[in-house]
């Protein structure tokens, strides 16, 4: 259901609605950052949504990140039926969104989390950024239906597939992996794989005891908010250099 920003506690968030490519409406939250901090556009998971990720751009904006999520079509406000294009197509129409707004490129933080990491992955494929965050990523849809479903040919009948392994070789900027080494959903060796086959800097965090989402119960933040203030950091030698 749609919900407004301030419904969920968050007064100095935005609503926008931008305007896909084909005119489907695409709902955006917006939260500006503090002068000189990154603003991270971010791509939830297939259960996640504007209400149920509210806490969580609560804590990066009180760390003075900007936040920037986007809902795919079909869900919490955005019009349309999601698909794996749309997806992508939709996530790169938001970049250049906050392009337009005058946040430039290495200022931008891509995270995202389960199914939106295949959406971050591929964006970052042709759109410059700082970095990306990949919570629990996947190293294809197809392989999470072939594990799940293993009697039936998921392989084969899959058409949204977000082959993620393929596309990681062109990923070259920093990249920080969180995994729960419990997760059952999406299994911490795909994460680990994807992290194997991106082409610049990778940090992997587990978390033992941590399944598919609640990594934050077990000290994710700590290692997400130190990621971020390193790539921070280096903005200014960036440009200098």
């Amino acid at each position: 259901r749609r919900i407004s920003p301030a419904e969920a506690g968050l007064d100095a968030v935005e609503e926008r609605s931008i305007a896909a490519r084909d005119g489907t409406a695409i709902l955006t939250w917006w939260g500006e950052a503090a002068p000189g901090q990154p603003t991270v556009l971010y791509f939830h998971g297939n259960a996640g949504s504007f209400a149920n990720r509210a806490e969580r751009i609560r804590k990066y904006m009180a760390r003075g990140y900007g936040v920037v999520m986007m809902t795919y079509r079909g869900y919490g406000g955005s019009s349309g039926r999601p698909s794996e294009k749309a997806n992508v197509e939709d996530a790169k129409t938001v970049y250049e969104a906050l392009r337009a707004s005058g946040i430039p490129a290495d200022e931008i933080v891509l995270y995202g989390e389960s199914l939106g990491s295949g959406v971050a992955v591929q964006v970052a494929t042709e759109k410059a950024v700082a970095g990306i965050i990949l919570d629990a990523p996947y190293t294809s849809i197809a392989d999470l239906a072939n594990l799940h479903y293993p009697h039936l040919p998921a392989r084969w009948l899959m058409t949204d597939r977000y082959e993620t392994l393929s596309y990681a070789p062109r990923v070259t900027v920093p990249v920080l992996i969180v995994h729960g080494e419990a997760d059952s959903l999406i299994p911490v060796e795909m994460g680990r794989k994807v992290g194997a086959a991106l082409k610049g800097p990778v940090k992997v965090a587990t978390f033992p005891l941590a399944g598919h989402s609640d990594h934050y119960l077990h000290g994710s933040y700590d290692v997400i908010f130190e990621w971020l203030t390193a790539l921070a950091n280096e903005i200014p030698r960036r440009r200098a250099g």
